[in-house]
């Protein structure tokens, strides 16, 4: 059986239309199938193609829909390409989310920031979002636009919100720091730095271990809290 992305986009696609009765005969479900077949192809497709190498030909082909279909969904090759990197910061929203649960409330500083620290690597090392913010990235020049609404939804999203909770901290007597957004883009800069820089620039094909990964989350907490901990009386 083919483990190819277009080969199961299409098998998957084309078994839902095939299935009798249930969300099969629904229109709107039918057309929500459609909508996310089309996103999921053009997403392979740029992403092993690149922007100017993707047609909306081939979207249709690999998404098995009609290319008036394509156009039905999205005005635009640009508008399918915008869609899709923004959809992508998702995982930046859900992360925020789990991080204002866990230091909301804690009465374990450094554990709960070594355990934010390391979902914090999760999310960001995930293969389609490494591939993606290359996209970005390369098509910054010609989208400049996009390239703002995604640094806007993610990263700045995802500082803004911890600068917020290190306040809150501050104001708890668990830190010391006069500046919650720089503190913040020192946590970030701690605990990504390294494996992003060479997820960046190396590919999914050279990365660090798990047991690097929660180094690097626990050295990034360490030192981070080294600069803003409560000092020890």
């Amino acid at each position: 059986m083919s483990t190819r992305p277009e080969a199961r986009v299409a098998a998957v696609v084309d078994a839902r239309e095939d299935s009798p009765g249930g969300a099969g005969s629904d229109e709107e479900s039918r057309s929500a199938r459609k909508r996310r077949a089309i996103t999921e192809a053009a997403t392979t497709l740029f992403l092993r193609n690149g922007y100017q190498g993707t047609s909306m030909d081939e979207v249709a082909a690999l998404a098995a829909v009609s290319k008036q279909t394509v156009y039905k969904n999205f005005a635009d090759k640009e508008q399918l390409f915008s869609d899709i990197v923004l959809g992508i910061t998702a995982s930046a929203e859900r992360f925020v989310e789990v991080a204002s649960t866990m230091l909301q409330d804690t009465d374990d500083l450094e554990k709960d920031l070594r355990e934010l620290a390391r979902r914090y690597l999760a999310s960001v090392l995930q293969p389609e979002v490494l591939q993606l913010r290359r996209l970005v990235i390369g098509e910054a020049a010609r989208f400049p636009e996009l390239g703002r609404a995604y640094y806007a939804r993610a990263p700045e999203r995802v500082l803004a919100t911890l600068a917020s909770l290190l306040q809150d901290l501050a104001g708890r007597g668990l830190l010391r720091l006069d500046d919650p957004l720089l503190a913040a883009r020192h946590f970030a800069f701690l605990v990504l730095s390294i494996p992003l820089d060479k997820a960046m620039f190396c590919g999914e094909e050279e990365t660090f271990t798990a047991a690097d990964l929660e180094r690097f989350a626990d050295e990034g907490v360490r030192v981070f809290l080294a600069a803003y901990g409560q000092r020890e009386s």
